[in-house]
């Protein structure tokens, strides 16, 4: 039975003229930002905005976090839906969506234009955000200098119709950031346009990372990579810098000589699948360098019955590059395939933190959108993971919409008591009382 509109005036209502925030839980994080030291590393990082600024670069950061940690998802929301709510805010300055742009777009950098094979390579790289972004992550105690790490590399396709954005292999406008990570974090981002290889210039970009890296004291025990980073300048970046690599390996002639060669494999089971698995010793890009090839072949099923190109028989084969000699084909198969977890930082940041919405016009100003964005996604972890000690209906890897909804949303009131402070009512059972006391 469907409720009709006489049967929905019917319904008993009584008005109140009590002024209460349905996001108060606003107030808690703003307070935590407010007394850690996060307002001030940013600050210090990127220097004034001038005398005549009004706001400063962490005001504008923390505002526009406070947007998607409200479940907005575009600077706009400020005016148009949230400005009462975060004026109910204690402590919380409120620029304007104007402003907000104005401060990001003052932080970009020029792009670097190569040119190859007739083909024009656009790259942006933002060194000072890129560092400050560990810094927050190292204050935050998210990442510490003392530990080693598993890093992975990987690039993303956004798709965006932009005054600057070109067609990728995708057959669609936009760009294809590589973005590092270490713990389902973004540690270090670069933005290239969309019709660059991902190869093209990689080394570079991950010689960048991991001089930053080192930089911040941040060790790496291992690197992973797909097959865009199937590169002999990568694989030497990743020898000096890491412990150990595991990189996707591209096919050739030469590893199918090799795994043709092989005559001994290994059932094991692999994500409830039996697959068999092997090892080499295999020498890349013509080189006295040997590393350990383990490869992975699955039978095809009925309807893949036909014979597979790459070796003329009915099996899939895939193959890791790696200078791990410990490790079991097991071992190394699951570690590697382990980066697909990794991968869900990019779900996230397009669906939680605005990625996949860029706000501005050219590639180098959404560079600062992207950082930017994962310092505010930094931040969001931070909160989490102290918040879900509290709140059993979070955990540390809670999403963002549940956040908003389980600890975010939550009438409050704040009510003035004596020689002008503060008390704050919040109007919900849910153990607010326990995390701080706002007065």
């Amino acid at each position: 039975m469907y409720l009709t509109v006489l049967n929905l005036v019917m319904i008993k209502v009584q008005k109140s003229n009590q002024e209460v925030n349905p996001f108060g839980g606003l107030n808690f994080i703003s307070k935590s930002i407010k007394e850690s030291m996060i307002s001030d590393i940013i600050d210090n990082q990127l220097g004034s905005r001038g005398s005549r600024a009004t706001y400063s670069y962490s005001d504008i950061f923390t505002a526009l976090f406070m947007v998607f940690y409200a479940g907005g998802d575009r600077m706009e929301d400020i005016d148009e839906n949230l400005k009462d709510k975060f004026n109910d805010v204690d402590d919380l300055l409120v620029p304007s969506p104007d402003t907000i742009g104005k401060g990001l777009i003052e932080l970009t950098t020029e792009k670097e234009i190569h040119v190859n094979s007739e083909v024009v390579h656009e790259y942006n790289d933002n060194p000072e955000l890129n560092k400050l972004l560990l810094k927050i992550q190292k204050e935050l105690r998210l990442i510490e200098s003392d530990n080693g790490y598993i890093l992975d590399f990987d690039h993303q396709f956004i798709p965006t119709d932009k005054y600057d954005s070109k067609t990728s292999y995708k057959k669609k406008n936009g760009y294809f950031p590589g973005i590092a990570s270490i713990n389902d974090l973004p540690v270090y981002i670069e933005n290239r346009n969309g019709n660059s290889n991902v190869k093209y210039l990689q080394h570079e970009t991950i010689l960048k990372i991991f001089k930053a890296l080192e930089e911040e004291g941040i060790k790496i025990d291992k690197f992973r990579a797909d097959a865009g980073s199937y590169i002999e300048k990568v694989i030497k970046l990743a020898e000096e810098y890491a412990n150990t690599f595991y990189i996707r390996a591209s096919k050739s002639d030469y590893m199918r000589e090799e795994i043709m060669s092989i005559d001994k494999w290994e059932l094991v089971e692999i994500n409830n699948i039996i697959v068999e698995v092997a090892s080499v010793d295999y020498s890349p890009f013509k080189g006295a360098k040997t590393y350990r090839l383990v490869i992975q072949r699955t039978i095809n099923n009925e309807e893949e019955k036909q014979g597979n190109l790459f070796t003329n028989d009915a099996r899939t084969y895939r193959a890791i590059i790696t200078d791990d000699k410990d490790m079991s084909e097991k071992q190394v198969i699951e570690f590697y395939n382990a980066r697909g977890t990794s991968e869900k930082i990019f779900d996230v940041m397009n669906n939680d933190f605005g990625w996949s919405k860029l706000p501005f016009s050219f590639m180098n100003q959404n560079t600062v959108f992207l950082i930017v964005m994962a310092i505010g996604r930094t931040i969001y972890q931070w909160l989490l993971n102290g918040i879900s000690k509290v709140f059993k209906s979070l955990s540390p890897k809670s999403r963002l919409k549940k956040f908003i909804f389980k600890f975010v949303i939550v009438a409050t009131k704040w009510i003035k008591k004596g020689r002008g402070k503060k008390k704050l009512i919040i109007y919900d059972k849910r153990p607010y009382e326990q995390l701080v006391r706002l007065e």
